[in-house]
């Protein structure tokens, strides 16, 4: 039996699946040109498989309320980097950094860090205090 046609089409059929791998783990949808800062309060925190998310609910400088969701890394990440599935409480008073979607149509971004209300940073510290990029700060 000749092996070399079925070691072929497994070759290709990896090769057809690739994209959809690696799709899934883009982070074009996000301007990492760009901050925004956000100061709020936690509305949930999900501690869930493959990407944790915060939602925080800030105010307008019109006094509109305004929910972002802020996409994390996974929780086994997270859990290397000093994370609990208690870091963040609905509740806390917080102050976000995140590089928001390219499509301001929905309220949303990738984390980049999050000081709590004791001070306490969580992410990237450096980024932390430097605020926003090209973005306003929101209050």
């Amino acid at each position: 039996m000749n092996s070399r046609p079925t070691v072929i089409a497994a070759l290709l059929g990896c090769a057809a699946l690739a994209p959809v791998a690696l799709a899934h783990h883009s982070f074009a949808m996000f301007d990492q040109a760009k901050q925004v800062s956000l100061k709020g309060t936690v509305t949930e925190f999900q501690w869930t498989n493959p990407h944790a998310f915060i939602h925080v609910e800030i105010t307008t400088d019109a006094g509109a309320k305004e929910t972002w969701d802020i996409e994390l890394n996974s929780p086994n990440n997270l859990k290397r980097q000093g994370w609990s599935s208690t870091s963040v409480k609905p509740g806390d008073k917080v102050t976000m950094i995140a590089n928001p979607l390219r499509d301001l149509s929905h309220k949303g971004g990738l984390f980049v860090a999050v000081t709590l209300a004791d001070g306490k940073v969580l992410g990237d510290a450096t980024r932390a205090g430097g605020g926003p990029v090209n973005v306003p700060v929101v209050p």
